[in-house]
């Protein structure tokens, strides 16, 4: 993993959270516990902040910043789809946000809210608690029902898990080439 210093902003990790070498944590960061943070993720808290709560997880290639003096807040049980990028937001717990979404500054996702995949939440743009959003600029199409809620909770711990297993049994190899 390549967790860097900047000016004096030292990056904070929680337990049992699995940071992929490849992805980069730089400056005023929080990282909670038991979290999962994918291969190329970008997570910087050089101007601003970044605050990510307990079994989140970030997936492979999202970037996540703030501007100066703002606060990126991640809260707990959050899965950033593939590839989104968040900036000078607030996700609440649970929240679902799709693959290759892009949530603004000062926009803010409610409580097991849902932005579909390639969404974009503009500036200031609020996405009330339990509903689904989707395309550019997001739009609310229906709410999150108990059983979509049930699906995720799973999916959610899949990457809780996966968090453990791969801090345990992720070995880098080396391949003979002949």
């Amino acid at each position: 993993m390549s967790v860097y210093e900047f000016e004096g902003r030292i990056p904070k990790i929680g337990k049992n959270t699995y940071i992929s070498k490849s992805a980069s944590i730089i400056g005023d960061v929080t990282i909670g516990d038991g979290c999962f943070i994918g291969p190329g993720a970008r997570i910087k808290g050089d101007y601003g902040k970044v605050i990510i709560g307990d079994e989140t997880s970030v997936q492979e290639n999202c970037v996540i910043h703030a501007d100066p003096d703002e606060v990126c807040k991640i809260g707990n049980r959050v899965n950033v789809g593939h590839a989104s990028t968040l900036h000078g937001c607030t996700i609440k717990d649970n929240a679902v946000i799709g693959m290759g979404a892009i949530i603004s500054d000062w926009a803010v996702i409610g409580e097991w809210a849902v932005v579909g995949e390639g969404a974009v939440v503009k500036q200031n743009q609020k996405i009330p608690d339990g509903k689904i959003c989707v395309g550019v600029p997001a739009k609310i199409i229906g709410e999150v029902k108990e059983d979509y809620k049930r699906e995720y909770e799973y999916f959610k711990d899949t990457y809780v898990d996966l968090a453990k297993r791969y801090i345990k049994s992720l070995k880098e190899i080396k391949i003979d080439k002949e």
